[in-house]
């Protein structure tokens, strides 16, 4: 496999696990552990978004 196609089962397993921390989060009745999910969530997200746009030849890093 390509490392362009490792890279993107990569970005989509990031995704994915970002996903179900966000379900998970919105099932969660502790406040202080529905912020430590989404805030993971979110930060899956932003290294999903940064690797996908490295794949694409974008190398500048996001800010």
């Amino acid at each position: 496999m390509s490392d362009s196609g490792e890279s993107g089962s990569h970005v989509r397993q990031l995704r994915q696990e970002a996903e179900g921390l966000k379900q998970e989060a919105e099932g969660a009745t502790d406040p202080g552990e529905r912020q430590r999910l989404q805030d993971k969530a979110r930060k899956l997200l932003a290294q999903s978004e940064q690797e996908s746009a490295m794949a694409a030849g974008d190398i500048y890093p996001q800010e």
